[in-house]
C-alpha cells in the first residue's frame, strides 16, 4: 500500500489514455475542459457559477475519462481488488479498487454508472469465486453475475455522492453501506469485503477498534483520496491521501492482540482427517470413510501422547462434516467416534449432520458421557443448505431438487465448557458475519473454533475458498482478541494467535494433526463491545449524505429551468 506507487499507477494510466485521445485534459479548476463530447453545442459565454465545480472541492461536472476508458478503469479496479485477496494476496492493491471505481464513475450518467459498476463487479466476483466451478459452472456464473448486478445498481448511489464537497468520505461510507447490504440481502453473502483482504497486514489491528466495517472505511478512504489526488493534482488532495493512507497503516501501532499477564492457557488439537478423492464411491461408504479417517488420525495422536512424543491436548476439534451420517441413527458411526474419544481421553468437538430435522452442528463428545452439548449452525449457506425464494426459483429451474429440504438453523450461540476453556463454535460460512462471531464472544467464549469442510471447493488444486476463509478467521482473531482453531476436512487447517499470526497450519488434501498451546483471553475488545454500531452509524450517515446529494441535484436542476 505504497502512496507513491499507487498514485503513479493511476497517473500512467491517465497519461496513456490521454495520448490515445481518451482523456479530456482539464484547463483549470473553474473552467469547462475544451473538447468535451456533448449532446448539444456548448453555450457561448462564461459558464454559470452554479454549474462550475468549486475551487478545491468537488469534481469536474463532465467526465474526465471517455466512456471506453472509464469502463476499462472499472475492470482494472475490480481485478486489482480481486488480487488483494487470497490466493494472490497482494493486499496493498485493496485501495486501488475504490480509486479506479471513482475514476470510472466520475461525471457519468446513471446508466453508464450501472455499466461501470457491473463491469467492476464482474472483474471482482468472477475470479474471486472461481472455486465455485468445482460445484457447477452455472453456480459460479449465477452467483458472480448476481453479485455484480447488485454492485452495479449500488454504484448509482456512489455516483450521486461524488457531487458532495466531502465526497471522498462519502465514497468510503458507501463501501461500508454496500457491504452491509450485500451481507444481508437478497441473500447473505459476505465474500469480497475490503477488510477481509488485510489479514496479517499493518492495517488489520483496526478491526479490534471498530470491527471489519471500520477497516473497510479506512481502506476505501485511502482509495477515494487517491482518486482525488489524480483528479485534482494539488496539495490538499495529496495531504488527504497521505493522511488516509498513514492512518490506515498506523493500525500497526495499536495494542491489538495483546495477552494480559496471568492469562491461562490450554493445549488444543485440530484434526484434519482428509476426504477420499474417488467421487464414484457410494455415498454411505464415502461418508463413513471420512469419519474413519478422523478417528484414525485422533487415535494416532493418542498413541503419540502415550509414547510421550506429544503433550496431551485439553481439547480436540474435528471439522464440519466429520460425519454426514447422524450418529444417533448409525451405530457403527457412533462407535467409531466413541472409540476415538476414549483413545485420546479428552473431549472432542465433532462436526455432524443431524436428521429430523436436518441440521449442521458441532457436538461435544466426552470419554465419560459420549455425545453431549450441541451447537447448531445459525447462518446457513444460500443454495447450499437452503434455497432462497424457493417457490419462485422452482418455477425457473428444477435444480432446487438438488437441495429438496432446507436445513434448520440454530437460534443462539453455545459456549462449551472444558476445564478453563470456554469454546465458542463458528461453522464454516459463519466466520464471515460480524454479529455472529461477536455474539459468541459476548456469550463468554475465550477460544474460538472454526469447523469447516472445503473438500467440495478444492478439486484440481484450487485453494481460493480455503485461503479466503482462513483470512477471515485471522481477521476475527484480531477483532475479538481470541485464539482461533480452524479445523478443515481437507485443509487449510490452522491455529491462529489472538494477534492474527499463524501458529501452525497444514497443507491441503493430506491427513494431519495440529497441536499448540494457546491463551484463553477473557477481556473483550472495543470492537466486540461496540458490536454493530460502527457499521450502523457509517451506513446511516452515508444514506443521509446520499439523500442530501440527491436533493441538492434536484434543487439545482429546478434553478436551471427557465421561468
Amino acid at each position: 500500500m505504497q502512496a507513491t506507487g499507487a498514485a503513479a499507477t493511476l497517473e500512467v494510466a491517465a497519461a496513456a489514455a490521454g495520448q490515445a485521445g481518451g482523456v479530456i485534459a482539464l484547463t483549470g479548476p473553474d473552467s469547462i475542459p475544451a473538447g468535451l463530447p456533448t449532446a448539444e453545442p456548448a453555450p457561448a459565454g462564461p459558464v454559470p457559477a452554479e454549474a462550475r465545480p468549486r475551487r478545491g472541492h468537488g469534481l469536474p461536472a463532465e467526465p474526465v475519462l471517455a466512456l471506453p476508458w472509464a469502463l476499462l478503469a472499472a475492470v482494472a479496479g475490480g481485478l486489482a481488488l480481486t488480487a488483494a485477496f487470497p490466493p494472490v494476496g497482494a493486499w496493498p492493491l485493496a485501495p486501488l479498487g475504490p480509486a479506479l471505481l471513482v475514476l470510472a464513475l466520475q461525471g457519468r450518467s446513471l446508466r453508464s454508472s450501472f455499466l461501470a459498476g457491473l463491469l467492476f463487479g464482474l472483474a471482482l466476483f468472477v475470479p474471486l469465486l472461481s472455486w465455485l466451478i468445482n460445484v457447477a459452472w452455472y453456480a459460479w456464473a449465477a452467483l458472480a453475475v448476481a453479485e455484480a448486478v447488485i454492485f452495479g445498481v449500488l454504484c448509482a448511489g456512489q455516483r450521486a455522492l461524488l457531487s458532495l464537497r466531502a465526497w471522498p468520505v462519502g465514497v468510503a461510507g458507501w463501501w461500508v453501506a454496500a457491504e452491509a447490504l450485500r451481507d444481508r440481502w437478497p441473500y447473505a453473502f459476505p465474500w469480497g469485503r475490503l477488510a477481509m483482504s488485510q489479514a496479517g497486514t499493518p492495517a488489520a489491528p483496526w478491526t479490534a477498534v471498530g470491527g471489519a466495517p471500520l477497516l473497510t472505511f479506512l481502506l476505501a478512504l485511502a482509495g477515494s483520496t487517491l482518486a482525488w489526488l489524480v483528479l485534482r493534482r494539488r496539495a490538499v488532495p495529496a495531504l488527504a491521501f497521505a493522511g488516509a493512507l498513514g492512518l490506515t497503516l498506523a493500525g500497526a501501532l495499536l495494542p491489538a492482540g495483546q495477552v494480559p499477564p496471568g492469562t491461562p492457557t490450554a493445549t488444543v488439537a485440530a484434526v484434519q482427517g482428509n476426504v477420499p478423492h474417488a467421487e464414484n464411491l457410494p455415498g454411505l461408504l464415502r461418508a463413513s470413510t471420512v469419519t474413519e479417517n478422523h478417528a484414525a488420525a485422533t487415535e494416532r495422536l493418542a498413541a503419540q501422547v502415550r509414547a510421550g512424543l506429544k503433550p496431551a491436548p485439553d481439547l480436540v476439534i474435528w471439522p464440519e462434516n466429520a460425519t454426514d451420517l447422524d450418529p444417533r441413527f448409525y451405530p457403527p458411526v457412533s462407535g467409531t467416534i466413541a472409540a476415538a474419544v476414549h483413545a485420546i481421553g479428552r473431549p472432542v468437538l465433532v462436526g455432524e449432520v443431524l436428521q429430523d430435522p436436518q441440521r449442521n452442528a458441532g457436538q461435544l463428545w466426552t470419554p465419560a458421557d459420549g455425545p453431549g452439548p450441541l451447537y447448531v449452525k445459525r447462518q446457513l449457506v444460500p443454495f447450499g443448505e437452503y434455497i432462497p425464494f424457493r417457490g419462485l426459483v422452482s418455477h425457473i429451474t428444477s435444480l432446487v431438487a438438488l437441495q429438496p429440504h432446507d436445513f434448520t438453523a440454530g437460534r443462539r450461540p453455545v459456549v462449551f465448557h472444558v476445564g478453563q476453556i470456554r469454546l465458542g463454535d463458528v461453522i464454516c460460512y459463519e466466520v464471515g458475519f460480524d454479529g455472529l462471531v461477536s455474539s459468541t464472544v459476548k456469550a463468554g467464549a475465550n477460544l474460538l473454533a472454526v469447523q469447516t469442510n472445503d473438500a467440495t471447493f478444492e478439486v484440481d488444486g484450487q485453494r481460493g475458498e480455503s485461503l479466503q476463509q482462513l483470512a477471515m478467521a485471522r481477521i476475527r482473531a484480531v477483532e475479538t482478541n481470541r485464539a482461533v482453531v480452524v479445523a478443515s476436512t481437507t485443509g487449510v487447517s490452522a491455529i491462529i494467535a489472538p494477534d492474527g499470526t499463524l501458529v501452525a497450519h497444514t497443507g491441503t488434501w493430506q491427513q494431519a494433526v495440529l497441536e499448540a498451546r494457546v491463551p484463553l483471553v477473557q477481556e473483550t475488545t472495543l470492537a466486540t463491545r461496540l458490536g454493530g454500531w460502527p457499521e450502523f452509524l457509517i451506513t446511516a450517515l452515508t444514506i443521509g449524505a446520499f439523500g442530501w446529494a440527491v436533493s441538492g441535484r434536484a434543487l439545482a436542476a429546478r434553478r436551471r429551468r427557465p421561468a
